[in-house]
Protein backbone atom coordinates (compact mmCIF):
# COMPACT_ATOMS: atom_id res chain seq x y z
CA UNK A 1 0.00 0.00 0.00
CA UNK A 2 1.56 3.53 -1.18
CA UNK A 3 0.55 6.92 0.35
CA UNK A 4 1.93 10.11 -0.36
CA UNK A 5 1.81 13.11 2.49
CA UNK A 6 0.55 16.10 -0.11
CA UNK A 7 -0.90 18.10 2.47
CA UNK A 8 0.01 20.40 5.26
CA UNK A 9 -2.05 19.15 8.81
CA UNK A 10 -4.74 22.15 7.73
CA UNK A 11 -5.24 21.06 4.38
CA UNK A 12 -2.65 23.35 2.31
CA UNK A 13 -0.88 21.60 -0.37
CA UNK A 14 2.86 21.20 0.86
CA UNK A 15 5.82 23.43 -0.92
CA UNK A 16 8.20 20.30 -1.67
CA UNK A 17 8.17 16.98 -2.56
CA UNK A 18 5.59 14.89 -0.66
CA UNK A 19 6.82 12.61 1.66
CA UNK A 20 6.18 8.82 0.37
CA UNK A 21 4.97 6.03 2.72
CA UNK A 22 4.83 2.06 1.86
CA UNK A 23 3.41 -0.90 3.75
CA UNK A 24 4.33 -4.27 2.95
CA UNK A 25 3.15 -7.57 4.54
CA UNK A 26 5.36 -9.20 6.26
CA UNK A 27 6.12 -12.74 8.00
CA UNK A 28 5.69 -11.24 11.34
CA UNK A 29 4.33 -7.59 10.99
CA UNK A 30 4.56 -5.14 8.61
CA UNK A 31 7.69 -3.20 6.28
CA UNK A 32 7.41 -0.08 6.33
CA UNK A 33 9.29 2.53 3.99
CA UNK A 34 9.53 6.31 3.72
CA UNK A 35 11.51 8.05 1.27
CA UNK A 36 11.11 11.80 2.24
CA UNK A 37 13.22 15.51 1.59
CA UNK A 38 15.64 15.86 4.17
CA UNK A 39 15.68 19.79 5.29
CA UNK A 40 18.69 19.18 7.87
CA UNK A 41 16.73 21.85 10.49
CA UNK A 42 17.41 21.83 13.20
CA UNK A 43 21.33 20.44 12.39
CA UNK A 44 21.78 17.03 14.13
CA UNK A 45 22.29 17.75 18.11
CA UNK A 46 25.90 17.58 19.41
CA UNK A 47 24.97 14.44 21.98
CA UNK A 48 26.48 11.41 20.79
CA UNK A 49 24.48 8.84 18.53
CA UNK A 50 22.48 6.08 20.01
CA UNK A 51 22.50 7.89 23.79
CA UNK A 52 19.70 9.78 25.87
CA UNK A 53 19.46 13.31 24.80
CA UNK A 54 17.39 16.04 26.16
CA UNK A 55 14.20 17.25 23.46
CA UNK A 56 15.18 14.78 21.07
CA UNK A 57 11.84 14.86 19.55
CA UNK A 58 12.84 18.61 18.07
CA UNK A 59 15.46 16.80 15.70
CA UNK A 60 14.75 14.44 12.63
CA UNK A 61 14.79 11.48 13.74
CA UNK A 62 13.63 7.88 13.31
CA UNK A 63 10.97 6.00 15.61
CA UNK A 64 12.31 3.85 18.55
CA UNK A 65 12.71 0.44 16.26
CA UNK A 66 15.40 -1.37 14.75
CA UNK A 67 15.48 0.97 10.95
CA UNK A 68 17.61 1.32 8.17
CA UNK A 69 18.45 4.52 7.08
CA UNK A 70 20.51 6.12 3.77
CA UNK A 71 20.83 9.92 3.88
CA UNK A 72 21.64 12.18 0.66
CA UNK A 73 22.21 15.99 0.57
CA UNK A 74 18.51 16.64 -0.10
CA UNK A 75 16.56 13.45 0.51
CA UNK A 76 16.46 10.27 2.84
CA UNK A 77 15.02 6.74 2.68
CA UNK A 78 14.10 4.41 5.11
CA UNK A 79 12.66 1.15 6.28
CA UNK A 80 11.38 -0.02 9.63
CA UNK A 81 10.04 -3.65 10.74
CA UNK A 82 7.01 -3.01 13.11
CA UNK A 83 6.49 -6.34 14.28
CA UNK A 84 2.42 -7.09 14.66
CA UNK A 85 2.62 -7.06 18.77
CA UNK A 86 3.17 -3.39 18.61
CA UNK A 87 -0.52 -2.65 16.98
CA UNK A 88 -3.18 -2.61 19.06
CA UNK A 89 -6.14 -4.93 17.98
CA UNK A 90 -8.35 -4.57 15.66
CA UNK A 91 -7.30 -1.47 13.90
CA UNK A 92 -9.58 -0.01 12.02
CA UNK A 93 -8.27 3.69 11.14
CA UNK A 94 -5.11 5.06 9.77
CA UNK A 95 -3.42 8.61 9.28
CA UNK A 96 0.62 9.36 8.60
CA UNK A 97 2.33 12.17 9.41
CA UNK A 98 5.54 13.99 8.99
CA UNK A 99 6.89 16.74 10.99
CA UNK A 100 9.82 19.00 10.03
CA UNK A 101 11.50 22.68 10.77
CA UNK A 102 12.12 24.22 13.90
CA UNK A 103 10.63 27.05 15.41
CA UNK A 104 8.57 29.65 13.68
CA UNK A 105 9.52 27.56 10.21
CA UNK A 106 8.11 24.19 12.32
CA UNK A 107 5.91 22.13 9.44
CA UNK A 108 3.41 19.43 10.46
CA UNK A 109 1.86 17.38 7.59
CA UNK A 110 -0.96 14.74 7.20
CA UNK A 111 -1.89 12.16 5.21
CA UNK A 112 -5.28 13.04 5.84
CA UNK A 113 -5.75 16.88 6.84
CA UNK A 114 -8.03 18.16 9.25
CA UNK A 115 -10.71 19.47 6.55
CA UNK A 116 -10.37 23.23 6.19
CA UNK A 117 -14.20 23.83 6.49
CA UNK A 118 -14.02 22.38 10.04
CA UNK A 119 -10.53 24.10 10.75
CA UNK A 120 -11.50 26.65 14.21
CA UNK A 121 -9.05 30.20 15.02
CA UNK A 122 -6.46 29.27 17.01
CA UNK A 123 -6.33 25.62 16.32
CA UNK A 124 -2.98 23.60 16.43
CA UNK A 125 -1.67 20.91 14.84
CA UNK A 126 -3.16 17.72 16.90
CA UNK A 127 -1.95 14.05 15.36
CA UNK A 128 -4.35 12.41 18.31
CA UNK A 129 -7.78 13.55 16.48
CA UNK A 130 -8.71 9.91 15.20
CA UNK A 131 -12.13 11.82 13.60
CA UNK A 132 -9.96 12.35 10.97
CA UNK A 133 -8.29 9.24 10.12
CA UNK A 134 -9.46 7.41 7.35
CA UNK A 135 -10.98 3.73 7.69
CA UNK A 136 -8.20 1.37 7.20
CA UNK A 137 -7.79 -2.88 7.10
CA UNK A 138 -4.33 -5.03 7.30
CA UNK A 139 -6.78 -6.88 5.31
CA UNK A 140 -6.29 -4.86 2.67
CA UNK A 141 -2.94 -5.84 2.94
CA UNK A 142 -2.71 -9.28 3.56
CA UNK A 143 -5.94 -10.57 2.38
CA UNK A 144 -9.36 -11.10 3.25
CA UNK A 145 -9.10 -14.18 5.40
CA UNK A 146 -5.96 -12.84 7.69
CA UNK A 147 -6.51 -12.09 11.45
CA UNK A 148 -4.33 -9.93 13.59
CA UNK A 149 -2.56 -12.11 16.08
CA UNK A 150 -2.65 -11.01 19.60
CA UNK A 151 -0.39 -8.89 21.41
CA UNK A 152 1.32 -9.14 24.93
CA UNK A 153 1.45 -5.73 25.02
CA UNK A 154 -2.15 -4.53 24.38
CA UNK A 155 -3.56 -7.00 26.95
CA UNK A 156 -6.10 -5.55 29.52
CA UNK A 157 -5.83 -6.11 33.28
CA UNK A 158 -9.05 -7.56 34.64
CA UNK A 159 -9.56 -6.95 38.35
CA UNK A 160 -10.41 -9.67 40.62
CA UNK A 161 -14.05 -9.64 40.79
Amino acid sequence: MDFKIEHTWDGFPVKHEPVFVRLNPGDRGVMMEVSAPFFSDPPAPLGEPGKPFNQLWDYEQGLDLSFKVSRGETKWQGSAYIPWSYFPPNVTKFNSFAIHGSKDKRNYEALYPVPQHELQQGQKPDFHRLEYFKPFSFNTLLGEKWNQPESDLWLIEKPDV
